[in-house]
């Protein structure tokens, strides 16, 4: 059983009614924010009624579901709690809930490629559950040349998140920056950046912090290879 279709079960398989496909204000100002600064952060984002299927849907997941995060793919994927120490559950869309937020995902990634020409191929997401305490220090999530990965996001579910939790997502403008901008994680907010050129970090916080991360990826596939695998 795939970890969705698990969820599927908890949730009786029931679509959240009145989720909109997308948003069309939202992706044109995610949109103008990529193309004059590289990243958006938008707060209460999400329609309200998959804000609130998706902040059930995790907080329903059995702990089973959840494997310790790595770094790297395929070959090089290792685990390295010197650098992270969240747990994650892919989201592969068999689930209603799951597949409600991968819709609206597509919707983003089409509106993008017309309006920015990104060429985006494909998207992959996964819950991510950090326990008090837990971090993701300093690091980028594709290196220029030697990765598919080109626009990445985060969707957070925590509400009435309050500043003294910590937690906050801190993107830094470039390799030099050590200030960088903080977002805290509250529900319903949407971060979105290139991958290739923000360095970033997960603070760690006081109590359990609950996101979505996911990352839109262009198509290198070679020698009729298909990459990403499907």
């Amino acid at each position: 059983m795939s970890h969705d279709a698990f969820s599927a079960d908890i949730l009786h398989s029931a679509p959240a009614p009145g989720l909109p496909d997308g948003d069309d204000a939202l992706y044109e100002r995610i949109a103008a924010d990529l193309q004059q600064q590289g990243f958006s952060v938008q707060h209460n984002a999400l329609p309200a009624a998959m804000t609130s299927a998706l902040y059930q849907y995790q907080r329903e997941l059995s702990h089973e579901y959840f494997a310790e995060a790595g770094i790297g793919r395929k070959q090089k994927f290792h685990k390295n709690e010197a650098v992270r120490t969240d747990k994650v559950c892919w989201i592969d869309g068999t689930s209603s809930t799951g597949d409600i937020w991968l819709q609206w995902c597509a919707a983003l990634q089409r509106y993008l490629n017309r309006r920015l020409f990104m060429g985006l191929f494909s998207f992959e997401s996964h819950f991510a559950h950090y326990r008090p305490g837990d971090f993701y220090k300093r690091h980028m999530d594709a290196f220029r040349g030697e990765s598919n990965r080109v626009l990445s996001l985060v969707t957070y579910l925590n509400p009435e998140w309050q500043p003294q939790y910590g937690g906050e997502l801190v993107i830094y403008r470039d390799a030099e920056d050590t200030t960088g901008i903080s977002v805290t994680p509250a529900l319903g907010t949407v971060v979105l950046f290139l991958s290739e050129s923000f360095p970033h970090e997960v603070k760690p916080a006081s109590t359990d912090r609950y996101s979505i991360a996911g990352w839109f990826r262009v198509n290198t596939s070679i020698n009729n290879k298909v990459d990403p695998p499907k």
